[in-house]
């Protein structure tokens, strides 16, 4: 694996809040394409080193930071999948970055989505790899070929707060989520996973509990508004996000493309597509210069 020194730092927003960032820097020459990275659930933050040599030959800085409530960012409860927009906003400002692309797996792909909507000024493209659509979404039995315990833990979440502290609290790991392309994959390059997720809970999972609120609740912006390219990767033997919300989304949204791979599951198509994903965002980044 390529190496990448991973520079960590803090944000103070404008109400006193702070975000906990990563960022892989450009290595002084200012010009390279900057990816935001958008974690899933639960994840802390930190940019995908299984990436990291793909984004070193395409010449990408990663920049990355915890979602509200998880790892070194001060928790937000009642925050929509939309406030990512403006926490990537003062993220760019603060590092001093005008364009970007943005890029997020499972429950991050809703969240870069936000920001193709709603910074349409400084997204030059947005990559989404196993995202959900939104819930309620015309037309899509949203829970409809999700593992029995992902199902329940998003039910919970419908039903309001109290609800789901309370499945949290007994809630266990299931492996069934995941396909054997999966569990083959976790136990190659991407058991990097286990780096992002034990720290993403060592404090609880309030930051995982106000994700799954987020995706059951209006999301604050209209996924089919967004302009820029997008480029959606699913596999076709998901069971954590079923590949009919990646097909629901790219029947709606113009400007997007669909990567469908058969026999891929949740994890395993960033091991398929990810690096593909990243080329494709150069060839956007180019096209936009």
């Amino acid at each position: 694996m390529a190496e990448c020194d991973v520079v960590e730092s803090d944000v103070e927003l404008a109400d006193g809040s702070g975000l906990h960032v990563y960022d892989t820097g450009d290595g002084g020459s200012g010009d390279g394409l900057v990816v935001f990275w958008h974690h899933g659930t639960p994840n802390i933050g930190a940019p995908p080193e299984p990436l990291f040599p793909a984004a070193a030959r395409l010449g990408i800085r990663w920049v990355s930071y915890d979602r509200p409530g998880y790892g070194g960012s001060g928790s937000r409860p009642g925050r929509d999948v939309a406030s990512a927009a403006a926490d990537v906003r003062a993220v760019a400002d603060t590092l001093g970055i005008g364009r970007f692309a943005v890029m997020g797996h499972s429950g991050g792909a809703p969240h870069a989505l936000a920001c193709g909507a709603l910074l349409p000024e400084r997204v030059i493209g947005v990559v989404g790899v196993a995202g959900l659509a939104p819930y309620g979404a015309e037309g899509l039995d949203w829970f409809g070929g999700m593992t029995e315990s992902g199902a329940a833990a998003l039910r919970a979440a419908a039903e309001g707060r109290a609800a789901k502290e309370a499945y949290e609290a007994t809630a266990a790991y299931d492996p069934e989520m995941f396909t054997p392309a999966d569990h083959e994959a976790l136990a190659g390059e991407w058991s990097w996973f286990g780096d992002v997720v034990g720290p993403a809970m060592a404090s609880g999972p309030g930051g995982l509990i106000d994700d799954d609120l987020a995706y059951v609740a209006p999301w604050g912006f209209d996924p089919t508004r967004i302009a820029a390219p997008v480029l959606l990767l699913h596999g076709g033997e998901d069971r954590v996000v079923p590949d009919s919300h990646a097909r629901w989304l790219a029947g709606r949204c113009p400007t997007a493309e669909l990567r469908p791979s058969p026999p891929d599951g949740h994890v395993s198509v960033l091991r398929s597509g990810g690096p593909e994903a990243l080329e494709w965002l150069a060839g956007v980044a180019g096209t936009a210069r």
